[in-house]
Formats: C-alpha cells, structure tokens, sequence
C-alpha cells in the first residue's frame, strides 16, 4: 500500500487563474493541491494544465465528494472515477474528510456534521478501509469544522480520529483552521484539543482564512459563529496555533487553502512563503539540536 510522500514543505491548493504565473517561472512552494471532483471529466484545459504542473510539483488530491462518514454505502461509482484520478495522476497523496456529502444518490455541496458514536465509528472505518483497499494507498482523514454539537455523541473527535487510524492504518489531515471554527463556535480552547490531537498519525497539515459573522435565523443578534469559508488570509490566532505545532513536532507538508474570492496569484504566494518560513524555522532548530 503506497504512503503519503509529500515534502515537508509549503504548498498551495491550486487555482486555473494561477496558472500562468505559477508556469513562468519556478515558485517557492513545495506540492499543489485540486479538489477530485473538479477533475473528473476525461480531459480539456483542467487536465491540460494540472498534467503540465505535475511535471514540476508534488500533488496532493483532496477529496470532498466520497462521503466517507455516510451511514450508506459508498457510491461505488464515484469511488471509481476518483481511483481512476488517483491511478492517472499517482498523487503523493490523497485525502478525503470526516463528514457525509450524499444520500440517497443525491450529493450535496457541503460537508457534513457525524455524531461521534460507536455505530458510526464502525461505519466509517469500514469506509476508510475501502477507499484504501480500492485505490491501494493509505490516504489521510481530515478533521472537521463544526458548528453544533450532536447529543448523542460519546466519543472525543481526536479520539474517534485516533481510533479509525488505529483500526484502518490510514492518517490523519489536521486542519488548524477547522480547530480553531470549532472551538470558537464550542467556546472551547483549540490548546486543549490540539494537545489531545494523535499527532503520529498526520500527514499534513491545511490553513485557511475563516470569517466572524453574525445574523443567522432563529439566533440572538448577538450570537456569532466562525465560519470556514477559505475566503480570506489566515488569521493571526491560526498562525499562532500552527507555529506552536510546528515548534513542537517539527515541519509537516502544509498546504494554505483559498477557495472563495480567489486573490491574485503574489497574494497567495506570500501565504505560502509565512508557511514556508515556520516550517524552515522548525527545521533549522532541530538541525542545531
């Protein structure tokens, strides 16, 4: 079974308005990272463009559509066009997250929130177990980002993560971002989950920008949640968060993702280069250790 081989570097999810900027000449990042679902057509300028950076970059696919916390089966068509991505483009990695996306053969566009019981566990372990077996790689779980809490859950997340890699072998993507929405809509401390959090077992590490917002229906005016809308730069208390973890566990493959009001191309590349430059930090500590 192949295993995750990204470089312990700064990457970037990729952008078609990018492009060009990223071709011309070598840019300071590490791998580049697509969403499958956005490359599942047999070919045009999606794949024309992703076949010519391959070339020169690491690549990481992120998956958002297999629906891996689903009490029903996996759709076993989807399973196959993204094994048949996978096989095309041998990524240095794959990932998928912790949340349902379908049901009934309707997809939904958005990740959704599991309750964290002990039916469910055994589900998505048989889940992870055959996307593995399918696509014959370990891929990583990513944590969530969750705006409610179910009654019924009876098993800490970093546990249930931990537990599905003991089970399956599969790793862990950890999201800081995700950490700190969570905790910020939980009125928890990210300190605390992130201390629980089965580090041996990650593979890479995802930052985004995150928004405060206020105004939702049948909610007091006051009430405010963070929202992961990977829409803007990371936030300072994200940085933070992601600097501590690097001090302590050295340089993981990290990956700065903008999805939503897409900036220009030097805007990004300056995100990745913040990244990149704890990320050195880390490794030249250890080198004088």
């Amino acid at each position: 079974m192949l295993h995750s081989s990204l470089p312990a570097l700064a990457g970037v999810g990729f952008k078609p308005d990018h492009f060009r900027a990223i071709e011309v000449e070598p840019q300071p990042i590490g791998f580049i990272e697509i969403h499958a679902e956005n490359y599942l057509g047999a070919g045009g300028p999606p794949h024309a463009q992703l076949n010519r950076l391959r070339s020169d970059y690491a690549l990481s696919i992120h998956g958002v559509g297999l629906s891996v916390g689903s009490p029903q089966a996996l759709d076993k068509n989807h399973l196959a066009r993204v094994k048949h991505l996978c096989d095309r483009y041998q990524p240095e990695s794959f990932s998928e997250h912790l949340a349902w996306s379908s049901h009934d053969g309707v997809f939904y566009n958005d990740l959704l929130p599991i309750p964290y019981t002990q039916e469910r566990l055994d589900q998505v372990a048989a889940h992870v177990d055959q996307i593995q077996s399918s696509f014959k790689r370990r891929i990583l779980i990513e944590n969530p980002a969750s705006y409610l809490l179910f009654e019924d859950s009876e098993i800490p997340e970093t546990d249930f993560l931990a537990e599905i890699a003991r089970r399956t072998g599969c790793g862990l993507l950890l999201d800081i971002t995700n950490v700190f929405v969570a905790a910020y809509n939980h009125r928890q401390d990210p300190h605390v989950y992130l201390a629980d959090f089965p580090f041996d077992h990650v593979g890479e590490i995802h930052l985004s920008g995150h928004v405060i917002a206020k105004n939702f229906p049948d909610m007091p005016d006051d009430v405010t949640l963070a929202l992961d809308a990977h829409a803007e730069a990371v936030a300072e208390p994200v940085w933070e968060l992601f600097a501590g973890i690097i001090a302590q566990r050295g340089p993981l493959p990290t990956l700065v993702e903008w999805d939503n009001h897409v900036p220009d191309w030097p805007v990004l590349r300056r995100e990745a280069e913040r990244a990149g430059a704890i990320l050195d930090a880390a490794s030249t500590r250890r080198e004088a250790a």
